[in-house]
């Protein structure tokens, strides 16, 4: 028996595989539109855009990442001037971080490029198919989250 072809037909190949040609995808899409950020930095500043000024705490939540390497990604937007740490007016212990007025305007320049790239990469695909998809992984999340006590990055 081809061992093999057990991973073949798992989805978790393919997961990995799709999400290396998408970050390929998306860093091409951004160079080329002369756009000089990360697919993580677009993520960040989409969260900032969309949820306003937020604790770096909540921030490691929401983009599912531990403290130290969203503390590298900020003090790279930081250095762009796309983001801004504030001390909170109710806790001068907690920085708030603020998409700059500049990140602002980046994100406007973003914005059309990645609905480019979605639109792109979900062409030929029917709405039923993507529903499918997404509902496949939301049930990886959710097993992922029942059985591995450890898993969460923050």
């Amino acid at each position: 028996m081809d061992k093999t072809k057990d991973f073949d037909n798992a989805m978790m190949p393919w997961l990995g595989k799709t999400m290396k040609l998408i970050d390929i995808f998306v860093s091409n899409a951004l160079s080329q539109n002369g756009i000089p950020l990360t697919r993580k930095q677009v993520i960040m500043m989409k969260i900032l855009f969309e949820k306003g000024p937020l604790p770096q705490s909540n921030l490691a939540f929401l983009t599912e990442r531990d403290k130290t390497s969203l503390t590298r990604l900020i003090n790279s937007m930081e250095k762009k001037n796309l983001v801004a740490r504030i001390a909170s007016p109710d806790d001068k212990r907690v920085n708030l971080i603020h998409l700059t007025v500049n990140g602002e305007k980046v994100f406007q320049e973003v914005h059309p490029v990645m609905l480019n790239v979605m639109k792109e990469l979900q062409k030929g695909i029917s709405p039923e198919e993507q529903s499918m998809v997404i509902s496949a992984m939301k049930k990886i999340q959710e097993n992922i989250q029942l059985t591995c006590k450890g898993c969460n990055s923050n």
